[in-house]
């Protein structure tokens, strides 16, 4: 990749991530069809908290006061009960539902964190990006569509998935940008494991066979990959070029939902999946244009000022 331009090796990094989120997906999903629910996240949780830990002490980000911070910030706590509610939700909707249907309504999140954040936060969004929220719910609601017998509980479970995203990273914004990344990480894993480990109280159990630990196993280590090429993303290349090619991760979830489980998705689907893409990226499209405006004028009352 050496020879790549920054633009070229952001974009495979965002790629890579995307198929790394998908795959753990497909592999929590096979497993999920057979070894209890919260067996299996306690399970991936050990793997996952374990891999974490190794990479915090390999890169020395983890110390008695990183973890006190950790505790202290009430931000960082909200993040991590919103990660837990998050992944409770999206993997239960994600084991009665086809992979590329809740992939595509995962997709609305853009959308529902710029309208939160002008809600809550009060950032400025302009009618432009208004409309393109309104249209990418309108997809959610082909994909979804509610009043018929594809609408199900696990469709609201999956809403309210994204609703617990969304405060995820709206909380996000707002931690203090002194605490890294991969010890707040390391936190979520354990918080996911411990939610785990006290959902079996409440849940029969199994000796899980050696193919489904190998299946929690890969997840764990394939969802932390996935994780680290996200984060290489954004050290390399354009944002405003990377970043549309988030949007690979619904062709894999086609490409792997077929071959894996044998999903076909119908043609409103297929149309709400078009249109969630297509508002995510022309929201984002005005986005960019919108700071590119602001840098501009910035950098000419600077020169202003300095004339002056």
């Amino acid at each position: 990749m050496k020879s790549w331009s920054p633009n070229a090796q952001g974009a495979a990094f965002m790629m890579l991530a995307m198929a790394g989120y998908v795959l753990n997906d497909a592999l929590m999903k096979l497993v999920l069809e057979k070894l209890p629910f919260f067996q299996s996240l306690f399970i991936r949780g050990i793997f996952a908290s374990i891999f974490l830990l190794a990479l915090c002490w390999h890169m020395r980000v983890i110390s008695q006061a990183i973890v006190s911070r950790l505790f202290k910030d009430r931000n960082v706590r909200l993040r991590v009960v919103a990660e837990v509610g998050g992944t409770y939700f999206f993997l239960t909707a994600l084991s009665h539902m086809p992979i590329a249907n809740v992939t595509a309504v995962l997709q609305i999140l853009p959308l529902t964190v710029t309208l939160m954040a002008a809600w809550l936060l009060g950032e400025k969004v302009g009618l432009p990006r208004y409309l393109a929220i309104f249209a990418g719910f309108a997809g959610v609601v082909l994909i979804l569509r509610p009043g018929t017998s594809e609408f199900d509980v696990y469709a609201i479970y999956a809403l309210i998935a994204v609703a617990f995203i969304t405060l995820r990273d709206l909380v996000t914004r707002r931690m203090d940008v002194a605490i890294p990344t991969l010890p707040v990480s390391l936190l979520t894993a354990i918080a996911i494991m411990g939610f785990g480990g006290v959902g079996m109280l409440f849940q029969p159990t199994r000796l899980p066979s050696a193919g489904e630990v190998a299946l929690l196993a890969a997840a764990a280590g394939i969802l932390n990959i996935g994780y680290i090429f996200s984060i290489s993303t954004m050290r390399v290349g354009d944002v405003s070029f990377v970043s549309p090619f988030r949007y690979s991760i619904l062709i894999f979830a086609l490409i792997i939902g077929f071959f894996l489980f044998g999903d076909v998705p119908d043609l409103l689907a297929v149309i709400g999946s078009i249109v969630v893409v297509a508002s995510g990226l022309f929201a984002f499209y005005r986005e960019r244009l919108v700071a590119r405006r602001r840098e501009i004028s910035a950098a000419s009352n600077r020169a202003s000022s300095r004339n002056h």
